[in-house]
């Protein structure tokens, strides 16, 4: 396989700490949400680190594709214009599924979060067969991030290591190993994160996420608002010791410290990494920006042969997604609309990830609407509202749609109690919804519309 571009140690960049970020010594590189930058209007302190030479590589959140579906080229599409509009040498994604299937019954759900693919054979024909297809639409090589997990699939048939050596044998695709979500999984699922190291193909190695969480009755949180905790930089010594790797990322996406104490940070990470490589790495490969790249120069870029056929047990591969999509609509509908926990699951961890889920969404909300606490009475009376209405009312269209959805949840049923609050929120919701809220009838309607079809 083919050596990747040397990156070295950097951060991931966010609007909050922009300035910091800029004036970081010895940044290398840094890492950007793709979803939250648009190519032809680059935020100016990315405009500057691209000028200063410092990478920029985009991070997808959204694609899902370990999803039953096959990727969406819509979103494909924006994350290879992404990575042209940044000249990245990569792109990156999670394993993971985000929403429901169209193969499944019952509505579109969005989780607002990354969930975890069974470790099946099913699962794992339904990814890899995604990965293809995101290969070959892709302009720059894709990399795949292990993700955090506070539940596990029953019946499952893979340890995580050899579900990541089949998937890069069979796809070619590079690995981002996350550390802190192996730390994550080892106090959540009981996961041995050396094993995993030693399990899994680090010749496939992109690069490597630090960050930090918080441990709370027993489940590990994986924040990314805390300091890296000591039990995280040891996997990073423990990965280091196996292999060089092109490069480590700090992640922060809230609660930010203080300039000093992420310069800190990028040094605890640099002092574990131990300074020059013990291996010079080949010089960073350079693409024509708008080439896209087939299957078959994947493959032969990592040194793999096509991958083999889907097996064909129970029908082919539609039918394996559509068994794959059934599953994961269960498991979703059970933490974000409060349909029963599918057999075999922890109920109690899964109402745990349930929690968690409805208070990420309170969270995103209000940082997207930050008018509406205010509105509410101040944030203790917007998370008990919010949390009221997210219990039954999962997020279908993105977490705009969902500050609109829950305003408009509130107004049909005459909420706030104050008249003056009330009429702040009418006018906060018209301003961006561009209508008057249905009347009450008008809802319950739709709702046993809705419930008929």
């Amino acid at each position: 396989m083919k050596p990747m571009a040397h990156l070295g140690v950097g951060i991931g960049w966010r609007p909050e700490i922009a300035g910091a970020v800029e004036r970081l010594p010895g940044l290398d590189w840094v890492e950007v949400v793709a979803e939250n930058i648009c190519p032809g209007h680059l935020p100016e302190s990315l405009e500057r680190l691209l000028e200063r030479g410092v990478r920029v590589v985009p991070h997808g959140v959204s694609l899902g594709i370990g999803g039953a579906d096959r990727p969406d080229p819509a979103k494909l599409a924006a994350l290879g214009e992404r990575a042209v509009a940044l000249g990245a040498p990569l792109v990156t994604e999670h394993i993971a599924f985000v929403r429901t299937s169209s193969v499944a019954p019952g509505p579109m759900l969005e989780a607002g979060h990354l969930l975890p693919v069974a470790r099946t054979r099913d699962a794992l024909d339904v990814l890899c067969e995604n990965v293809r297809i995101a290969q070959d639409a892709l302009p720059v090589p894709l990399a795949l991030e292990n993700i955090a997990a506070l539940v596990s699939w029953p019946g499952e048939e893979l340890t995580e290591g050899q579900f990541l050596t089949e998937l890069v044998e069979r796809t070619g695709v590079r690995l981002l190993i996350d550390v802190a979500n192996l730390h994550t999984n080892r106090v959540n699922r009981g996961e041995d994160p050396v094993a995993v190291l030693d399990g899994i193909p680090l010749e496939a190695l992109a690069y490597v996420h630090v960050a930090g969480g918080v441990e709370r009755g027993g489940v590990w949180h994986d924040t990314h608002a805390h300091p890296v905790p000591g039990v995280v930089l040891d996997i990073l010594a423990e990965l280091r010791s196996r292999v060089d790797p092109p490069g480590v990322l700090l992640e922060r996406d809230d609660d930010f410290p203080p300039e000093a104490e992420l310069a800190g940070e990028l040094a605890a990470i640099r002092g574990v990494l131990g300074g020059p490589a013990g291996a010079v790495p080949d010089p960073p490969f350079h693409r024509s920006p708008g080439a896209a790249r087939t299957r078959a120069s994947h493959a032969d870029e990592a040194g793999v042969g096509t991958a083999p056929a889907s097996r064909g047990v129970g029908g082919g591969l539609d039918a394996v997604r559509t068994r794959v999509g059934i599953g994961q609509a269960a498991l979703l509908s059970a933490l974000v609309a409060g349909t029963p926990v599918p057999e075999g699951f922890d109920r109690q961890r899964v109402r745990v990830q349930a929690r968690a889920l409805a208070a990420k969404r309170a969270g995103v909300v209000s940082g997207l609407a930050p008018e509406l606490p205010g509105i509410l009475g101040g944030e203790d009376a917007y998370r008990e509202a919010f949390l009221g209405y997210a219990r039954h009312r999962p997020m279908t269209g993105g977490y705009r749609r969902d500050a609109l959805d829950f305003a408009e949840h509130l107004l049909v049923r005459d909420l706030p109690a104050d008249p003056a609050a009330r009429r702040r929120l009418t006018l906060w919701w018209r301003d961006r919804a561009g209508a008057r809220p249905p009347r009450r009838a008008v809802r319950w309607a739709r709702a046993l519309v809705g419930r008929a079809a």
